[in-house]
C-alpha cells in the first residue's frame, strides 16, 4: 500500500479518466503541477485557477451532463519524471487527453510523449518556441511562444523609451535562453545595441559579478528573463549598486506575479514587464475571473492563472463538442476550436512554423506605488506609465 501511495504521489500530467466507459457521473481531472519546488509558487495560481473554473462549469451543468472532479498531485518540475508518468497514465490508464505542466522542459517530455501515443496534449503556459514547431499533431498550446512575449514591450520601448542599447541577462533554462535569444533578434531588427547578453544559473545568491558588467557597460534597457526569486534578487542587488538605466525590464515570468514586489519590495517600483495577461485585461470574463480569484485567495492572479482558468474551459469546450471521448475526436474538437476566453481569443492555428499554437496581443505592466498596473497598449491601461525612471538617488 506504501509502495501505491509513492507511486501515485508522483503522477505528473494534468490528464482525464472517463470511468466505465464514459458512463460515469463524474470526469475525474487529475493535474500535475510544481507544488513544491522552485516553481511552486506558479503551480499554486495554477492550481486555484483549476479549481475556480472547474466550480463553474459543474455549476453550469459539467460536460454531457458528468461533473468534473480533480486531484491535484505534485511534478516537482522533473522533465525525468514526465515521460515515465505519462507513458503510464496513457498507456495503463486509457486517459484520452493530457492537459497542463509549467515549465518548458516538462512540456517538452510531455510533448514528446503525447505525440508518440496519438493523445492530444493542452500545454497550458510552457513558452520554449519550439514545443509547437515539431510538426506535432496532437500538440495545442493556449499561451504565446517565447518569440510573442514581447511583443507588446518593444511597442512600448519603440514609442515610448526609444533607446539605443541594451544588455540582456537571462535564466539558463529553455524559457530564459529563448527568451534572450528572442529579444536578441528583436532588438537587433529595432536598431537596439546589446551591450551584454550573459547567461547565469538559476537559484545564483549573488548577482554583483554580473550586474557589475552591466554597470560598466551602461545600457539604456536592462531586460531580465528570470523566475521569481532570481528576479527580485536581481532589482534588490541592482538597487544595492545604484545601477541606473532608463528603464529595468523583465521578460514576465518571475516579474509578473505578486511575489516579485512582496520580495524585492522598493526595489521593484518602476520595472516594468512584458505579461500575456493582466487583471485589467478587457476580455470578457477576465474581471470576474480576477476579482473572484483575489476575494477566495487574498490577491489578484498573474496570466499563469488566467491560462490555467482559461484553458480548462477549452478543454470542456473541446470534450462537449467531440464525438466520443476517443483521443482523436477530441483532437479534432481542439482542432476546430474558436472561442473567447478570459484570457483572450483562442484558436490554434498552422503559420510562421508553428502548428496548433494559439497567437494573441501581449501587454506590459509596471510596478506604480507597489502593485502592478497595465500600462500598454493604452487601450488596455489602467494607468498611466512613469517615464522617465528616476535615478535610484532620486527616489524616497
Amino acid at each position: 500500500m506504501k509502495r501505491f501511495s509513492c507511486v501515485c504521489s508522483l503522477i505528473f500530467v494534468l490528464s482525464l479518466f472517463v470511468a466505465g466507459n464514459c458512463m460515469a457521473e463524474t470526469i475525474e481531472l487529475g493535474i500535475s503541477l510544481p507544488l513544491t519546488g522552485s516553481q511552486a509558487k506558479f503551480g499554486e495560481i495554477q492550481k486555484n485557477s483549476y479549481q475556480i473554473a472547474v466550480e463553474e462549469i459543474n455549476a453550469k451543468g459539467g460536460v454531457k451532463g458528468k461533473s468534473i472532479a480533480l486531484r491535484f498531485e505534485d511534478s516537482q518540475a522533473k522533465p525525468e519524471v514526465a515521460r515515465a508518468i505519462v507513458e503510464k497514465l496513457i498507456d495503463v490508464s486509457k486517459q484520452p487527453v493530457i492537459i497542463g505542466e509549467y515549465t518548458s522542459s516538462c512540456a517538452k517530455a510531455v510533448a514528446a510523449v503525447a505525440e508518440e501515443r496519438k493523445t492530444p496534449y493542452i500545454v497550458v503556459a510552457s513558452a520554449a518556441d519550439d514545443i509547437t514547431q515539431q510538426n506535432y499533431k496532437y500538440v495545442f498550446r493556449v499561451n504565446p511562444s517565447s518569440a510573442y512575449y514581447a511583443s507588446g514591450l518593444m511597442s512600448y520601448l519603440g514609442q515610448v523609451v526609444k533607446p539605443q542599447t541594451m544588455a540582456i541577462l537571462y535564466e539558463s533554462s529553455d524559457f530564459g535562453t529563448s527568451g534572450a535569444d528572442e529579444m536578441s533578434k528583436a532588438a537587433a531588427a529595432a536598431g537596439y545595441k546589446v551591450l551584454l547578453k550573459e547567461k547565469y544559473e538559476k537559484g545564483a545568491v549573488d548577482f554583483k559579478p554580473i550586474l557589475t558588467q552591466v554597470k560598466a557597460a551602461r545600457p539604456d534597457v536592462l531586460y531580465m528573463v528570470s523566475y521569481v526569486m532570481d528576479a527580485s534578487l536581481l532589482m534588490k542587488q541592482i538597487k544595492e549598486l545604484r545601477i541606473d538605466a532608463k528603464l529595468f525590464a523583465g521578460g514576465a515570468a518571475g516579474f509578473a506575479i505578486p511575489e516579485f514586489i512582496t520580495n524585492a519590495k522598493d526595489a521593484a517600483e518602476y520595472v516594468v514587464t512584458a505579461t500575456l495577461w493582466s487583471p485589467q485585461a478587457k476580455y470578457p470574463g477576465a474581471k470576474e475571473f480576477a476579482d473572484k480569484y483575489k476575494a477566495k485567495f487574498g490577491d489578484y492572479p498573474s496570466y499563469h492563472g488566467a491560462l490555467a482558468y482559461s484553458a480548462t474551459y477549452v478543454l470542456a469546450d473541446a470534450m462537449g463538442r467531440a464525438k466520443s471521448m476517443g483521443s482523436d475526436d477530441i483532437r479534432d474538437a481542439l482542432k476546430s476550436t474558436s472561442m473567447n476566453t478570459a484570457f483572450g481569443p483562442v484558436k490554434f492555428q498552422d503559420k510562421d512554423g508553428y502548428q496548433n499554437q494559439n497567437f494573441v496581443d501581449t501587454l506590459v505592466m509596471q510596478v506604480i506605488k507597489g502593485q502592478h498596473e497595465t500600462i500598454w497598449p493604452e487601450s488596455f491601461s489602467s494607468a498611466k506609465y512613469i517615464y522617465p525612471v528616476p535615478a535610484w538617488k532620486n527616489r524616497k
